[in-house]
């Protein structure tokens, strides 16, 4: 699968607009954590870190869905020499949206040439310097790759939480990079105290 880096930062922009009574409350800096009555194919059991969100719409990556390549292939497929041990080391589907382009959720934000910041520790890079420094065992820390990415437009992702296809809920740093990808979904809701077991359709999903 060839893998292509965007090398423009995402064009929303943190906003949080007062119109009238209505305020409007960003979701930046969450997780959403797909309902287990969401089976559209595409988002069924997934934690999304959302990335940007304001009344333009929301953009975000999926950190649990695993693809069929590793860190190795990836460096590779941008000319970046990996080492050894990146062959160990997965590779996300981030979204359906650009799914050839590589965007990198780390910690910490450092400077890079296109990044996007969540929050004081985490951003969203898509520029290739990161890939170099990440083949060079510098910083950042700790990060996962992604192919693709989610969005929704202005309104959409609401309508979504509207219908109750959504949970969110605080972003947590060690769901994010700490836990197996098959143990984020209902690590992730824990954190507001829901275990999905227990909840209709998610029997046998464990």
């Amino acid at each position: 699968m060839p893998l292509r880096l965007v090398t423009g930062t995402c064009r929303f922009r943190a906003k949080t607009r007062i119109m009238g009574i209505m305020t409007f409350s960003s979701l930046k800096n969450h997780l959403l954590i797909a309902m287990p009555e969401l089976h559209d194919g595409v988002f069924d059991r997934t934690v999304i870190v959302v990335c940007e969100h304001n009344t333009e719409g929301a953009m975000g990556v999926v950190i649990n869905r695993l693809v069929d390549i590793n860190m190795s292939d990836a460096l590779r497929a941008v000319d970046i020499q990996p080492s050894e041990e990146m062959i160990h080391r997965p590779v996300y589907w981030g979204g359906p949206i650009q799914p050839q382009h590589g965007f990198i959720l780390h910690s910490p934000r450092g400077e890079w040439l296109s990044s996007l910041e969540i929050n004081d520790a985490l951003a969203l890079t898509s520029s290739p310097d990161i890939l170099q420094a990440i083949a060079q065992h510098e910083e950042p820390q700790r990060y996962l790759l992604t192919l693709g990415y989610a969005g929704w437009g202005a309104q959409q992702l609401e309508e979504e939480l509207k219908e109750n296809a959504w949970l969110h809920g605080p972003l947590d740093m060690a769901v994010v990079f700490d836990l197996p990808a098959s143990e984020r979904w209902q690590a992730a809701a824990r954190l507001l105290g829901v275990d999905m077991r227990l909840l209709s359709g998610a029997a046998g999903h464990a």
